[in-house]
């Protein structure tokens, strides 16, 4: 993975493309798709850019994957285009894989970022060979009532606009939110999600220092693809720091354990160097240690791996998040409970 190639970077005055990959969200609920886009670009001084079909009602979306597909694309060969964001996610992108060319991602190499079922597309660009990113979509995430968290806000800086090397990975301190305001709610009667405190990071187990590539996306969308082509290399495997979330569907923590076994079964959980897991979707707090213990039953118990392993991160579904970068190098640093990316996120611009 270290030789994947990494996009440029972002900044003012950019055109970003919104495409819609899975679920047609910005058809049915365009005041909250507005509302991401504005926040987007005030923020970063960007322009966000439709796509044909990005704003087609959901119904037309869903049958149309093909067209989905031709948006992703025409994003890549865009010269005017200069990064690429997901709307939202959903649960069908995996059919847009006939219709997508490798060649076309990896000749036009630039910023693409989402998350959750966007999971596909970021193997479609690793099997392509280029670095995507792995962070919050417009309509959530930008499109945060009340404003973007500033957390999240500092994150896509320091990756996309701003990128550094040995950036440690913030931990967040400020405010977090689990709670859902119904986008069928106006935009502009003021309700904002509960501000809570967040829960901290868990470090299950692990010593000294290791390091690695970052390989991973939301568990759920990543075991749709296995068996196919898009599933990650075995070389992609090897010495990498695998990182996982679940998505607001809550899946049981059994599903974790399962999928952790299957991994062990195909040799790939023995080649890892470290797992991170982000606060688990769609659950409260009180549920999370379920999913440690099934993942340390797996990785501890029945496989006897000592690597790093760190849980409650902020990553995936929950808000704010990081924006982790595919490929990227990643130090782990067991005494100082540290995370740091060894590597810019982006390509500085000249």
């Amino acid at each position: 993975m270290k030789n994947l190639l990494t996009p440029q970077a972002l900044q003012a005055g950019d055109r970003i493309a919104a495409v819609s990959l899975s679920w047609g969200g910005p058809g049915s609920y365009p005041e909250q798709y507005e509302l991401g886009k504005r926040q987007l670009e005030a923020a970063f001084g960007v322009e966000v850019v439709d796509m044909p079909n990005s704003r087609k009602p959901a119904e037309w979306v869903w049958r149309n994957p093909e067209a989905r597909a031709e948006d992703l694309m025409m994003a890549f060969e865009d010269s005017s285009i200069h990064g690429i964001f997901s709307t939202i996610g959903g649960d069908d992108s995996i059919r847009l894989l006939p219709y997508l060319h490798l060649d076309v991602i990896h000749t036009n190499p630039k910023v693409f970022m989402g998350y959750s079922d966007s999971t596909i597309t970021h193997m479609a660009c690793l099997k392509a060979g280029v670095r995507s990113y792995y962070g919050p979509s417009i309509m959530a995430g930008f499109g945060e009532r009340g404003g973007i968290l500033p957390f999240t806000e500092a994150c896509v800086r320091q990756t996309l606009f701003e990128p550094r090397a040995n950036w440690c990975l913030p931990q967040n301190n400020g405010p977090w939110v689990t709670e859902v305001v119904p986008w069928e709610e106006p935009v502009d009667n003021g309700r904002t999600r509960p501000r809570e405190t967040p829960t901290e990071w868990r470090w299950l187990q692990g010593e000294g220092h290791v390091n690695g590539r970052l390989l991973g996306g939301c568990l759920d969308v990543l075991d749709f693809l296995r068996g196919t082509e898009f599933w990650p290399a075995r070389e992609h495997w090897q010495g990498a720091i695998l990182f996982l979330e679940t998505s607001e569907d809550a899946p049981p923590p059994a599903n974790v354990s399962y999928f952790l076994r299957c991994l062990a079964a195909m040799g790939l959980l023995q080649k890892l160097n470290g797992l991170l897991f982000g606060r688990p979707g769609g659950c409260r707090p009180e549920r999370f240690g379920d999913y440690d213990e099934a993942i340390l039953k797996v990785v501890r118990d029945e496989v006897g791996l000592d690597i790093p392993v760190i849980t409650h991160l902020d990553f995936g579904h929950t808000d704010p998040m990081w924006v982790l970068p595919q490929g990227a190098l990643i130090d782990i640093d067991c005494r100082a409970r540290k995370l740091v990316l060894g590597d810019r996120a982006t390509q500085p611009r000249a």
